[in-house]
């Protein structure tokens, strides 16, 4: 299972690189990284992974991420300012996690995370000033902190 995560992790920023077009391709690049897969095991985890080959305008045919379909009935998020006026900082222990906050800001900011269904987390947990963040096994901190940076981007520099 934990190697499922590492391989999966893997092919994910292979493919953020944007420039795999073929699975054959995509194997040879993994195969470098040290995974020794079939096409078959490959084909399961892109299918898993909701990756998909699109055209595009230069490069034919590459790899991408498709966007899972939301429910009709929810609202798109707003960005709103208090994300990154909220934070504190951040400390890591395992696959766990610890975004500490300004009191009152965790649980708002909690749900920002979650609605955001980034790949790496899992889940959180909040509380008043703290917010419990589980990644998934094989992610780095690294990882988590480009997700975070992602979700919230005034925290580019201040974690």
């Amino acid at each position: 299972m934990k190697n499922r995560f590492k391989r999966q992790s893997e092919i994910r920023k292979i493919i953020q690189k944007g420039s795999i077009n073929s699975q054959e391709q995509l194997l040879a690049e993994l195969k470098t990284k040290g995974f020794d897969l079939t096409q078959a095991t490959l084909s399961r985890d892109l299918k898993e992974m909701q990756i998909a080959k699109m055209p595009h305008p230069v490069k034919g045919y590459v790899y991408v991420f498709t966007e899972p379909e939301k429910p009709k009935n929810t609202a798109p998020m707003k960005p709103v300012n208090y994300l990154a006026d909220g934070f504190r900082d951040l400390r890591f222990s395992g696959t766990l996690a610890v975004l500490r906050t300004q009191p009152g800001y965790a649980s708002s900011i909690a749900v920002v995370i979650d609605r955001t269904d980034t790949w790496e987390i899992l889940g959180t947990i909040a509380g008043d000033d703290t917010i419990l963040i589980i990644m998934k096994e094989g992610i780095s901190k690294a990882d988590l902190v480009n997700a975070l940076v992602q979700i919230m981007p005034n925290l580019e520099g201040k974690i």
